[in-house]
């Protein structure tokens, strides 16, 4: 068997035994989007390459070496389904973690990334799994949110040193420190002032308009003109000064400008990251109630 040691420029490097269905099919690169680093029929010489390579060109470094991987030792026995949105266990909610601590190292493909089970995606997992609607005996996490968590938690890079504890509800679903403040998140009222994580908040609007199927059908275009469309609707409400009107409108454009990042391929906390580098350093003075830079 040839195992390719591969190379998608800025976005990651991996292995598979076939490029075709694992880079071009499932993942989306045509050729001349991606490079054959190295090919070998030495399955160890070419794991050790594609750590290496790794961390040469700056990725997440995968936990579980892919010569490693129980998948490559014909060792897992569970049988899950994937689709372009889930991935469906063959077990009930109440049995599952059980499955997956069976399979640790187990790692499948899906059109949003590669996922594997270890010691931290399992918390991720029992934390945000639902029970099929169709099957009470089954259950199904969303793959693109799963995704995200391997994204903004770098999964891979968690030290194992026991001391370090994962409750799995923090964070895009991911992973925090159990010394962190756990919050509720269904804290949020007219009555009750929301101490919800700020990220939290975004990721329920991801998960809002995903199961609506906004990500798979919308469109930037339209995305943008309803953000200039409730911009309108804060000025109108600034003009009339309408407290209320003018925290729904600034909302409503919180809510769409997540949304039309998630459509242009980033995540809304990553474009405020990039505006706060511009700014922070930034001088200048104000200018008839106006912000001039200098």
């Amino acid at each position: 068997m040839t195992y390719y040691l591969y190379h998608i420029p800025g976005k990651k490097v991996g292995v598979t035994t076939d490029l075709k269905r694992r880079v071009e099919d499932q993942q989306g690169y045509g050729p001349g989007e991606y490079e054959i680093i190295e090919s070998s029929d030495d399955i160890d010489f070419i794991s050790e390459g594609e750590i290496i390579m790794q961390k040469a060109f700056g990725y997440k470094v995968d936990q579980i070496p892919y010569n490693k991987l129980n998948c490559n030792k014909n060792k897992l026995n569970m049988n899950i389904n994937v689709t372009e949105q889930t991935t469906t266990f063959p077990c009930p909610v109440n049995k599952l973690k059980g499955q997956l601590m069976d399979n640790l190292g187990m790692t499948w493909h899906t059109d949003h990334g590669t996922f594997t089970i270890n010691e931290y995606s399992i918390k991720w997992i029992m934390a945000n799994v639902k029970t099929s609607m169709f099957n009470k005996q089954r259950s199904y996490v969303y793959n693109k949110a799963f995704a995200r968590f391997y994204d903004n938690h770098q999964t891979h890079d968690y030290p194992s040193n026991g001391k370090d504890q994962y409750n799995g509800k923090t964070l895009h679903g991911g992973l925090a420190p159990t010394g962190m403040k756990e919050r509720s998140y269904e804290c949020c009222d007219e009555n009750n002032p929301c101490v919800c994580e700020p990220n939290h908040r975004f990721e329920l609007i991801r998960e809002w308009a995903d199961e609506r199927g906004l990500y798979d059908k919308g469109d930037v275009k339209t995305q943008t003109l309803k953000l200039m469309e409730e911009a309108g609707e804060i000025c109108k409400a600034t003009l009339k000064e309408d407290r209320a009107e003018i925290i729904d409108g600034i909302g409503d454009c919180v809510v769409v400008l997540t949304n039309l990042a998630e459509l242009h391929g980033v995540t809304i906390e990553n474009c405020i990251d990039t505006a706060y580098k511009v700014i922070k350093n930034r001088t200048g003075k104000m200018v008839n109630g106006t912000y001039k830079k200098d």
